[in-house]
């Protein structure tokens, strides 16, 4: 059984509605998202993780960088 977040749980949070805002224009990695917030990385990490499960982020490996890039249809 594949159990997936609730899309609006994701976005109740200030950071991850900070982070759709910041990656609409752009794709971005997670060392260039992090350093947009006074926050430890892991903690940006779990942001991106959460996205990423509810289907609003899709990663794209480019060599050794995942880049995280926004999903509009979702």
């Amino acid at each position: 059984m594949n159990l997936r977040r609730d899309v609006f749980q994701a976005l109740a949070d200030p950071t991850r509605r900070a982070i759709l805002v910041l990656i609409a224009s752009q794709a971005m990695t997670a060392g260039a998202i992090a350093a947009n917030f006074d926050t430890a990385r892991p903690t940006v990490s779990k942001h991106l993780q959460i996205l990423t499960e509810c289907e609003l982020l899709q990663q794209e490996q480019n060599g050794r960088e995942i880049y995280y890039h926004f999903n509009a249809k979702k």
